[in-house]
């Protein structure tokens, strides 16, 4: 057995011949999907949570990723809290752009290919036509700026996925949230002039590892299609859950009380152009998704 210095986990070194993944993150909703998805696809995989791999500390990054030797790294780990990072900038420059330094710098080392996962909010929703890989960033906060450094400290070598909206079985997320307050409230206020795709875990997941073990490099969009506001969204949720939707009214962003501290883009919907044009199966319609992931909580309350 060996153990990276300044790490909490062992593995055992050697190669059944399966492709070596280590899956960052892999304590958070899409990290831990990653994991198992991999894992069930036959590979020889590492999933390391924030208590396991501090991915800010170089040292650890470094003594990780020469212990493990990876053929692919999926970095999932990331400070999402969008609201916190605006009083906390060093936090988020360090969680989003700083580790992705640190695991680009060890992956060169030992020939690892990496994939990292951004954002939407890389955009400040000014155009009204969804974003292609190529559209000009503009980020409106803290944390969209911090995953954007974390692009570009990715490399050219590297494939940058962003994404929208991601709920899965594991994590806080939209669906969760909503599934718990139609039990607690009988009237929900959601915002009907942020638009966005939500993604799913579930979808998502297989497209990473499809980028990893194909070594793809540059930007991609990956969402789930079809593109709706929050109060549209969260409508969806209500009536996938046996409820009336119309316990839900839409409001408008100017109308938040208290108002959030960071500002989202009012349109955030990504084109998934390069993911259709190199051929790749579009993610599905999110509305499948969405029940099955519905049935799954349900499932387990």
């Amino acid at each position: 057995m060996g153990t990276a210095e300044g790490t909490h986990f062992s593995l055992a070194i050697g190669n059944n011949g399966a492709m070596r993944l280590l899956v960052t993150g892999a304590g958070g909703q899409l990290g831990r999907d990653v994991a198992a998805h991999c894992s069930e696809r036959g590979d020889d995989v590492v999933g390391v949570s924030h208590a396991e791999l501090d991915v800010t500390r170089r040292d650890h990054v470094h003594g990780a990723v020469t212990l493990i030797r990876p053929d692919a790294i999926i970095n999932c780990a990331a400070w999402t809290a969008v609201d916190a990072c605006e009083s906390d900038e060093q936090r988020a420059f360090l969680a989003n752009a700083l580790s992705v330094r640190w695991l680009r710098e060890a992956a060169s080392r030992t020939g690892s290919h990496l994939v990292t996962v951004s954002t939407d909010y890389v955009f400040d929703g000014s155009q009204p036509e969804p974003y292609r890989e190529w559209d000009t960033p503009h980020p409106l906060s803290v944390y969209g700026a911090s995953k954007l450094a974390g692009e570009h400290e990715a490399g050219p070598d590297a494939a940058v996925v962003r994404t929208s909206w991601v709920c899965g079985e594991h994590g806080a997320n939209i669906v969760a949230t909503v599934l718990r307050l139609i039990g607690e409230r009988d009237h929900l206020s959601f915002v009907d002039d942020q638009r966005g795709c939500p993604t799913f875990t579930a979808d998502l997941a297989p497209a990473l590892r499809q980028l990893a073990v194909e070594r793809w490099s540059g930007i991609h969009h990956l969402t789930n299609a079809r593109p709706v506001s929050w109060f549209e969204f969260v409508q969806e949720i209500v009536m996938a859950a046996g409820k009336d939707p119309s316990m839900v009214s839409p409001i408008a962003t100017v109308d938040l009380d208290p108002p959030r501290p960071a500002p989202r883009p009012m349109n955030s919907v990504l084109d998934n152009f390069v993911w259709r044009s190199a051929g790749c199966t579009p993610l599905r319609d999110h509305q499948a998704p969405l029940e099955e992931l519905v049935a799954a909580l349900h499932g387990r309350n």
